[in-house]
């Protein structure tokens, strides 16, 4: 069957990786963001991935923008990611709901008069939809947003007949992930790969979620055709700040007591307590945790090695 998708947000981590994935499928996709020019997909795949691309720039915060790339380019499926992260939507509330909110809106609006066209949706929601006792508290004003779009997903499915699947990150990791609280992790193994040092600014726990895992997931479940509206966890492995640090080190060579942590527990349950994505698409498998770290520090190096 053919498929065109189309990213918002596709200069984000998750995004470019959903691109590096389609684009080894063969499956056509436009990338839609502020400044689509494929940075983090030509860091994370090299610059002949970035160049098969469709480009699309446009601000979901504007009137026109999607209505005009939707009716260039008839995508067949959604994946919707363009957000604002928790330091910035603290820094300006008012942009955080206009881009995460409002923009989940154009969305949606834009699935529910595509004429059929758009045959399955996706959508970034987060774990920080819960507080650390699992309830659907959010601790953030990040997270009340993603928990307002969860609402919003389920009104436009029961009340207007747009399906789509909502899913919850946790500690997304690997190369491309450069922003957000939990981007640290990440920027632990560019450290080590780099013989420097660097402290985790946070303790506790968290489920750990591997760049290429978290984009296949996103891509099925755009490609699913729930019975029911819901937002899913996403599956991970759930680790320890302590754990992730020996599990570093134990698969970069050098990397031996340059990581150290500090600080509180981040405000959210360690193991999501939810719907697993798992109950929808279960074959969707994840990558071992050294293998994940394994891979991302190779690829760190041979950028580090690049003239």
């Amino acid at each position: 069957m053919d498929e065109r998708f189309l990213i918002t947000g596709s200069e984000g981590c998750i995004g470019a990786w959903v691109l590096r994935q389609l684009v080894a499928e063969g499956v056509p996709c436009v990338a839609f963001d502020l400044a689509a020019s494929g940075r983090r997909l030509r860091q994370i795949a090299g610059d002949d991935v970035a160049d098969s691309i469709t480009y699309a720039q446009g601000d979901l915060t504007l009137d026109g923008d999607m209505e005009r790339v939707m009716a260039e380019h008839a995508p067949t499926h959604i994946v919707h990611l363009a957000g604002l992260q928790v330091p910035f939507v603290a820094a300006d509330p008012v942009l955080g709901a206009l881009v995460n909110v409002a923009g989940t809106v154009r969305v949606l609006e834009a699935a529910r008069h595509s004429g059929g066209t758009v045959r399955g949706l996706s959508y970034a929601s987060s774990a920080a939809v819960y507080d650390p006792s699992g309830e659907l508290r959010p601790r953030t004003l990040y997270g009340v947003y993603k928990r307002c779009n969860e609402e919003t997903a389920r009104h436009y499915a029961e009340s207007l007949g747009v399906s789509s699947v909502g899913l919850r990150p946790w500690t997304v990791f690997g190369v491309g992930r450069d922003q957000g609280v939990t981007s640290a992790p990440t920027s632990a193994i560019q450290a080590v790969v780099r013989g420097e040092s660097y402290e985790i600014p946070y303790t506790g726990s968290m489920a750990m979620q591997y760049t290429a895992d978290v984009a296949a997931a996103f891509v099925a479940a755009a490609r699913a055709h729930p019975a029911e509206p819901a937002s899913y966890d996403l599956p991970g492995v759930v680790m320890s700040v302590d754990e992730v640090i020996a599990g570093i080190e134990a698969a970069v060579p050098g990397a031996s007591g340059r990581i150290t942590s500090t600080g509180a527990e981040l405000p959210i349950v360690a193991l999501t307590p939810g719907p697993s994505l798992l109950e929808l698409v279960p074959e969707l498998t994840l990558t071992p945790f050294a293998d994940a770290v394994a891979q991302t520090a190779a690829r760190f190096a041979e950028l580090d090695a690049a003239p």
